[in-house]
């Protein structure tokens, strides 16, 4: 063979490797440069969502009578469910759990907020919230008022609630999950019960870190 044609095919030959070489790099760093998934947490009975779900608006009355809407959900984790205060079964051991959950979290950790929104407006004044959550700690709070938008505000946290009347009492059958709100106000995750503290713990703790590490992603 030639050497002038040795030559030509060892350059070709070299083109194409770095032509390949290329290709693998620009493909390794555009695996590299996608935010990290979302944790899969099916064993904690948790739905995380790679895309936050936005919050239906709002303006209902928390329990020092005061308006909230949206923007008041900001700036901070919140765990927000729909009950009422004479749930008798679901809306205790929800507060309960969450109260033990929060006892467990670590200090590296944000304080989330605890956020029961009523479905029973009528009955669940805001003397009557704050009784009733503020017996479960400071972070706890509860909101009340039109029933229209609060049944919107449900189903954006994929949450429903039914009235009906048993002996001459009102019951509500409502969800019994909760929606962990990030801090745009934004749906990022369904914990479904049944609902363990510790898991709750675990579960905020690594959805925190997914989060944040992809918050440092996307901010790089």
């Amino acid at each position: 063979m030639d050497r002038s044609v040795r030559i030509t095919l060892f350059v070709l030959l070299l083109v194409v490797v770095l032509i390949f070489g290329l290709v693998v790099a620009r493909q390794m760093y555009l695996v590299g440069g996608d935010a990290p998934a979302a944790p899969d947490l099916a064993e904690l009975n948790v739905y995380v969502y790679d895309e936050a779900r936005p919050v239906a608006e709002f303006t209902l009355t928390n329990e020092y009578g005061q308006p909230v809407t949206r923007e008041d959900l900001k700036g901070h984790w919140t765990f927000a469910f729909v009950g009422y205060t004479n749930c008798p079964d679901i809306c205790p051991a929800a507060m309960a759990n969450l109260r033990q959950m929060d006892q467990r979290l670590p200090d590296d950790l944000p304080q989330p907020e605890y956020l029961l929104i009523s479905a029973d407006p009528e009955h669940d004044t805001p003397e009557r919230l704050k009784a009733y959550t503020h017996f479960f700690g400071e972070h706890f709070h509860g909101l009340s008022g039109d029933l229209d938008t609060t049944r919107a505000l449900a189903r954006s946290l994929s949450a429903v609630f039914v009235h009906r009347e048993v002996d001459g009492e009102l019951l509500v059958d409502h969800s019994g999950h909760f929606a962990l709100l990030n801090p745009q106000a934004q749906v990022q995750a369904l914990i479904q019960p049944p609902h363990r503290p510790e898991a709750l713990a675990e579960a905020y703790r690594r959805i925190y870190r997914w989060a944040e590490a992809r918050q440092d992603r996307d901010g790089a």
